[in-house]
C-alpha cells in the first residue's frame, strides 16, 4: 500500500471514529498533495509525499514558536497535535550520531574543506538524506565538520 493511499485510509477512519481533529489534518495533507499533482501535473510518489509532509510540519513548528512568543498556546497545542498527525507518515528518522556519520562521509568524499563549501556538501547531503533527517540537524552537522 502506498503512502497516499494509506492516508486516504486513515481518514476514512477519523471519518468514522467522527475524529474532528485527525481528519482536519489529513484533509489538509490530502489537499497540499493535491495541490501540488495538479500545479505540476504529477502524479505524487511517496517520497514527494515524504517532502510535502516535512514541509507542513516545518510550517506548523514555525506557528507554533509563533504563537508561543505571542502567548496564545490553545493555537500553539493545535498546532502541536497537528504535527504529531503528520509525523506518523515519515519514515524512521536518522539519530543524531547516523546524520554526523553520513555528513562526515560525504565532506570527506567531496574533498570538502571549510565553510565555503557549504553549498556543494549541503546539495549533496539533500538528495541522500531527503525524508530521511531534519534537514536543521543536518545542517548544523554540516557547519560542524566544515568548521573543525
Amino acid at each position: 500500500m502506498s503512502l497516499k493511499e494509506q492516508i486516504t485510509e486513515d481518514m476514512k477512519t477519523a471519518m468514522r471514529a467522527k475524529d474532528s481533529e485527525r481528519l482536519g489534518t489529513i484533509r489538509m495533507l490530502l489537499a497540499a498533495v493535491k495541490q501540488k499533482e495538479v500545479d505540476e501535473r504529477v502524479v505524487v510518489d511517496d517520497a514527494t509525499l515524504v517532502g510535502i509532509v516535512d514541509k507542513l510540519i516545518k510550517q506548523r513548528k514555525d506557528a507554533i514558536s509563533q504563537f508561543s512568543a505571542a502567548g496564545r498556546q490553545d493555537l500553539a497545542d493545535k498546532e502541536t497535535a497537528e504535527v504529531k498527525v503528520l509525523e506518523a507518515y515519515l519514515p524512521q528518522r536518522l539519530s543524531q550520531e547516523e546524520i554526523q556519520a553520513a555528513v562526515a562521509g560525504i565532506v570527506a568524499e567531496l574533498g570538502a574543506k571549510g565553510p565555503g563549501d557549504m553549498g556543494k556538501v549541503m546539495g549533496a547531503v539533500k538528495t541522500q538524506l531527503a525524508g530521511k533527517a531534519d534537514m536543521g540537524l543536518v545542517s548544523a552537522a554540516v557547519k560542524a565538520a566544515l568548521s573543525s
